[in-house]
């Protein structure tokens, strides 16, 4: 540790808690402890300007999975299990809007819908979502709409079926962040961001970590640690049901009289579109190219970006003039199972990782298990 003054070593050195990861669970898990704990000294550690994940680059959707996804996980694991799950993105999804206050996030409830490509059955498969979901909400939430397909501008020709969902909405992820940080600042939490962890190392007594922020590198020590960087996480546990996917994002010029407004879904999920104003945003394609998204590296792939493009032209967007303008990718944490991974590492580390996609519906509840973990005597 160079050029570190008395001061400095003695303010900066010695934590109760540190979390790593300033993302929505991390920034969930620094809150708890710090209510929970108010004379104890907490710091939450980031190593990029914003969180290096996908917390501020997914595309801001508030729901908890479309019909053609439940079905798909329906196949893969128990009812039981799938409805604990769902309940899992419902009640997290009320803990953020409750926690954080609609208008700090810039919540809408614009209602989600998923476009079908095949009619057939249609009508029957969304009875059979609302009667697995019967022991989780008061009211049928998914209900066929095909008669929006024209209001909404879509190909009718290729898009024939559309479901809507009224428990859907939309958020902005970095206001989620920037309210987050303003809770953790009035609580009295370090927040240090470019601040990359190099190593750590648990002894008997303490937990000493190597930190490096431009050119400084600057030891510190704490009591407990809880690890919220997700699929990085794996970086430090390679035996860890963790593995990375890659999403990406693209986004348009803006588009006079655009008739789309809400959030919307095909293909189990994979690919999803909303408007930002006049703009869309789509986002998605991962499973055309899987073992190249299997990655840590932000980017773009050409084949996934053709894709997008081609889905905009044909029935998105049929016959209206546009361009991208901008795009960006995030990095997610995907495991076998499709549960979180909150896990106890040893008596004082924790880990809680593993969102599946869905940081925004899970973030909150994760990041409060985790330091309920961590807070456990």
């Amino acid at each position: 540790m160079k050029n570190i003054s008395f001061w400095e070593k003695n303010w900066l050195t010695d934590y109760d808690y540190v979390v790593i990861g300033a993302g929505i669970v991390g920034c969930f898990t620094a809150l708890k402890i710090a209510r929970e704990n108010k004379n104890a000294k907490v710091a939450l550690i980031e190593r990029g300007i914003l969180p290096l994940g996908a917390s501020t680059k997914n595309a801001g959707f508030a729901c908890f999975g479309s019909i053609s996804e439940i079905e798909k996980n329906r196949k893969e694991m128990s009812d039981d299990n799938l409805l604990s799950l769902l309940e899992l993105r419902i009640r997290g999804l009320e803990k953020l809007r409750n926690d954080l206050g609609d208008k700090n996030i810039s919540y809408s409830n614009c209602n989600g819908y998923e476009l079908f490509f095949d009619n057939n059955g249609l009508e029957q498969r969304i009875y059979k979502i609302n009667k697995l979901l019967n022991p989780l909400m008061n009211k049928n939430c998914f209900s066929l709409c095909n008669k929006d397909i024209k209001r909404f501008d879509f190909a009718k020709e290729i898009v024939v079926g559309l479901a809507e969902n009224n428990r859907e909405g939309s958020v902005n992820p970095g206001e989620i962040i920037f309210s987050l940080k303003k809770m953790l600042g009035s609580l009295g939490v370090d927040c240090y961001f470019s601040t990359e962890v190099e190593s750590f190392e648990e002894t008997s007594k303490k937990i000493f970590l190597k930190l490096k922020s431009s050119n400084q590198t600057i030891d510190i020590k704490t009591n407990k640690l809880a690890i919220c960087t997700n699929a990085f996480a794996k970086k430090w546990f390679e035996m860890e049901d963790i593995s990375p996917g890659r999403g990406i994002i693209l986004l348009t010029n803006e588009i006079p009289d655009l008739k789309i407004d809400g959030c919307f879904h095909y293909n189990q999920g994979y690919y999803y579109f909303r408007n930002l104003g006049d703009r869309l945003l789509l986002g998605g394609g991962r499973e055309i190219d899987i073992k190249n998204e299997t990655t840590y590296s932000f980017g773009s792939n050409r084949k996934i970006r053709q894709k997008l493009i081609e889905d905009l032209k044909t029935f998105i967007l049929p016959n209206r003039d546009f361009h991208i303008e901008s795009d960006w990718s995030g990095i997610m944490g995907f495991g076998k199972d499709k549960l979180p991974l909150i896990k106890r590492i040893s008596e004082n580390i924790v880990l809680g990782v593993r969102l599946g996609g869905m940081g925004i519906s899970i973030g909150s509840i994760v990041g409060e298990k985790t330091a309920d973990l961590i807070l456990e005597k």
